[in-house]
Parts: structure tokens; C-alpha cells; sequence
């Protein structure tokens, strides 16, 4: 695997992958543009009406470049993508495929990623005629591998409020459970795992089934949201004012949480 990503000024994020493919750039270009290709490996349904996209779901987009068979460049609502191909190969009969994704959700990174190799995992189980099976067990298991492969630190410090957003493998209310958020009362400590070492929880303060739990701390408040994420998953928004120097200890307990969800 070859992936990278880049941080743009203006907060927009991209994805870089890429790919050798034992097909020729005129075999794998029918399958990044014609719809009844497409159909085998694209996550949405799509429709082609002259440089207009419409997928099955989300907004729709435009093709800005179409230059067969090297580049095929389109937008999803604000996303951006681009597939590159090259030969690779004395024969020709190989390609090396570029592929980038630009967007705005930096925590969706790896989510977004895993989901693009899945993808072309799917392109090229097409091009070679057999089947391809979708196990969401090993997305769920790259998702993780990406979140280390890109860098994403998911903690960041404003003055002494600390605050991690990570995108998850599973839905809010296996996440819940998996928190036994459903012991968590009003006025009482919270269920251990909302808390980690060196933070001593006071009573809760908040509690909203699937979504929110707050608790007071010495000197602080810790509030764990999970919104809805990219994927199958929800995202984990999790803020301890007066916490900065329990960056590490957060950081490691968000990490353990992820992969045991994973599991």
C-alpha cells in the first residue's frame, strides 16, 4: 500500500493512493467511467448526463477533467477526485493508478481511505472476473492500520482544554454499551470507561443516551459526544477543560477504545 496525506492552509485535507494494476489504462478506464462498470466497485449508484454525476445518495458533482485514458477527475458535493493512469510496464499491459481524494473532514481520513482500497480491492476483482467478498471486520481492522499509516493524532490542546475527535468503527449505541453508558446516573461518578488515570470524575451532570455524557473533574469538566461520522461509525468528540496534562493518558484510552471496538 501507498498512501499519503496533505494538510492544506486553507483546512481542506487530501488522500493519496496508489495502486499497480496488472490491466492496461484502457481496461481499467472503462471501470473508473461507465456506469455498468461502475457498479461493480463504486460505492454509490451513478449516473452520467454529459459533465454531470448523480450518485444514489449525497450531492451530485461534475466532471472537470476527462482525458482517456490517463485522467478522469469529478467532484462529490465539495469532495474532489481524481484517478491518474499510467502504463507500468515494458508490455504496457500493467498501470500504475493514482488516485486522490480532497476534502474537508480531516478525521474521516482513514475512514475514507479504507473505504477507497476496499473499493479498488472491488475494481480489480471486476477486472479480473471473479468474485469479491466485503468483509466489514477487515475494514473495520484497516481503518485503524490508517489511522497510524496517515499520522492522524486525533488530540489537540487549546490552553489547558484538551480535546480529541476520532472517528469509530461502530455505531453510537454499540459504542454506549460498550461504555455501559446505561449505568451512568445523574449525580453519580461515571461508569469507568468515561474516565481515565489521573482524572478523578466527579458526578455526572449530563447524560443523554447514545450521545452525551459530562462530568465534572477537579478543576474541570469532561464531556464524551458521539456525532455521526463518515462510515458505519460514529464520531467520538471528547473535551476535558482544565485536562491538558492528561493529554497522554487520553490519548492512550481513546486508542484502547478504538481497537477494542475493532475486536
Amino acid at each position: 500500500m501507498n498512501e499519503t496525506l496533505t494538510l492544506h492552509p486553507d483546512g481542506r485535507t487530501t488522500v493519496r493512493m496508489q495502486r499497480r494494476l496488472p490491466h492496461p489504462p484502457a481496461k481499467i478506464w472503462r471501470a473508473l467511467t461507465q456506469p455498468e462498470h461502475l457498479a461493480h466497485w463504486f460505492p454509490a449508484e451513478v449516473t452520467l448526463d454529459g459533465d454531470r454525476i448523480t450518485y444514489s445518495f449525497g450531492p451530485d458533482g461534475r466532471i472537470t477533467q476527462n482525458d482517456p485514458p490517463n485522467v478522469f477527475a469529478h467532484t462529490w458535493g465539495t469532495d474532489e477526485l481524481r484517478w491518474e493512469l499510467q502504463p507500468d510496464g515494458p508490455d504496457g499491459r500493467h498501470s500504475l493508478l493514482t488516485f486522490t481524494h480532497t476534502f474537508d473532514d480531516r478525521h474521516g481520513a482513514a475512514s475514507f481511505t479504507s473505504g477507497w482500497h476496499t473499493c479498488i480491492m472491488a475494481m480489480l476483482a471486476h477486472l479480473d472476473q471473479r468474485p469479491f467478498h466485503h468483509d466489514p471486520a477487515t475494514m473495520a481492522r484497516l481503518h485503524e492500520d490508517y489511522i497510524h499509516i496517515l499520522g492522524l493524532d486525533p488530540v489537540t490542546v487549546d490552553g489547558d482544554t484538551l480535546r480529541i475527535e476520532r472517528q469509530l468503527t461502530r455505531p453510537a449505541d454499540a459504542i454506549w454499551q460498550h461504555l455501559h453508558g446505561d449505568q451512568a446516573t445523574l449525580g453519580d461518578t461515571p461508569p469507568a470507561p468515561f474516565t481515565t488515570t489521573g482524572v478523578h470524575p466527579g458526578p455526572v451532570t449530563r447524560a443523554e443516551t447514545g450521545k452525551i455524557l459530562e462530568y465534572d473533574t477537579t478543576g474541570g469538566t469532561v464531556r464524551w459526544e458521539l456525532a455521526e461520522g463518515t462510515g458505519q461509525g460514529a464520531r467520538l468528540i471528547l473535551t476535558h477543560t482544565g485536562g491538558a496534562a492528561a493529554r497522554d493518558a487520553w490519548r492512550s484510552h481513546v486508542e484502547a477504545l478504538s481497537f477494542a471496538l475493532v475486536d
